[in-house]
């Protein structure tokens, strides 16, 4: 496939629309022949990132290189990249077939030509045989295929998802993101996915770009995001986390006494110097034990259920905070006084 691996390199690229900003000057390098995800909440700039990339939104400054080509001011048709769109945007009237074929045929391919291609391409998601049905006839998760294959046929140098998984049921969802990134590995392609969600940002990514206010807060592997946060919005946002007020007592390398309403532990420091700071602590991090067992005294505000686990909300001199337990440890009630373990694997420290 042509240009396989392509490194998209964006430098000082900005958008903006009249005296409203929607990406603010930023610069990042997306290696080539992997999964990047921009991740965010709504209105964070994402997915005109992404369209920018693609060459359905010109950047206001900065430029644009794909493979070490400037495509900055290249028309979409230009790039060689393909987009898969929410909606999927499978034209009804055509048979599957057609529908993938489309963008070659539009580019001068004969029709035959384009037909063995078209039938390569579902072969490769998955659909072989398929193509003789019309979009109607296929389930969600099917045309979600179709669309990928119709973009995978013009032998893209990048591949672009906006957002795909979005119009599928949870199940699904889980089963086609585990496709598409199985087929990204194994094709070896430049991928960059949108999603606002952070467990499937999580499920398929190499790497994920955070994004906040039109700018990138953070960029790294879904690990180092998850136990490395720089803020306390990329905490919470890559996952659950309780953000709480703690004192950095002292510093030991990448360690640190903090303390804690009166209390100290050790937690991961990612340098920050002796003063004030916010503690992030996960969930799991967080262990319930009988009433005097440990310092931290805490009460069960809510208790929830969940078959493998148990939810709680606790009640602490620190605020409350959200902790998962093991079902098979017994379920602690409403009103019950408890006291908590706090682990030092799951903790970091951020600027306040």
């Amino acid at each position: 496939m042509n240009g396989i691996g392509c490194e998209v390199v964006l430098a000082g690229v900005a958008k903006r629309y009249g005296s409203v900003t929607a990406v603010k000057p930023l610069d990042l390098a997306i290696p080539g022949g992997t999964l990047t995800t921009l991740l965010g909440p709504s209105g964070c700039g994402k997915t005109t990132l992404l369209r920018m990339i693609a060459g359905l939104e010109q950047a206001s400054e900065g430029r644009i290189l794909i493979g070490g080509q400037d495509v900055t001011r290249l028309s979409a048709g230009e790039r060689n990249v393909s987009m898969v769109f929410q909606s999927y945007a499978l034209f009804p009237h055509m048979s599957v077939v057609e529908n993938v074929a489309y963008g070659l045929v539009s580019g001068g391919m004969t029709r035959r030509a384009a037909a063995i291609r078209a039938e390569e391409a579902l072969a490769t998601v998955g659909l072989a045989g398929f193509g003789d049905r019309m979009p109607s006839q296929l389930s969600g998760g099917q045309q979600q295929r179709v669309a990928v294959a119709r973009a995978l046929v013009l032998e893209p140098a990048v591949l672009l998802f906006d957002e795909p998984l979005s119009n599928l049921d949870t199940r699904l969802r889980r089963t086609m993101r585990d496709e598409i990134r199985s087929l990204q590995q194994r094709l070896g392609l430049t991928v960059v996915y949108v999603t606002h969600d952070q467990t499937e940002a999580m499920a398929v990514s190499d790497m994920i770009v955070v994004m906040r206010n039109a700018e990138i807060a953070q960029f790294g592997t879904p690990e180092e995001l998850y136990r490395r946060p720089k803020s306390v919005f990329v905490a919470t946002f890559m996952g659950e986390a309780n953000a709480v007020k703690a004192r950095i007592v002292e510093t030991m390398g990448d360690r640190a006494v903090v303390d804690l309403a009166g209390v100290t532990l050790t937690a991961a420091n990612p340098g920050l110097p002796p003063g004030s700071a916010d503690l992030i602590i996960r969930p799991e991090a967080i262990s319930v034990t009988a009433p005097g067992e440990t310092p931290f005294a805490a009460e069960v505000r809510t208790s929830t259920y969940m078959g493998s686990h148990v939810e709680y909300v606790l009640t602490t001199a620190l605020g409350d905070l959200y902790c998962l337990s093991p079902a098979d440890g017994g379920q602690r009630m409403t009103g019950e006084a408890v006291s908590l373990r706090i682990a030092e694997e799951g903790t970091v420290l951020v600027r306040p």
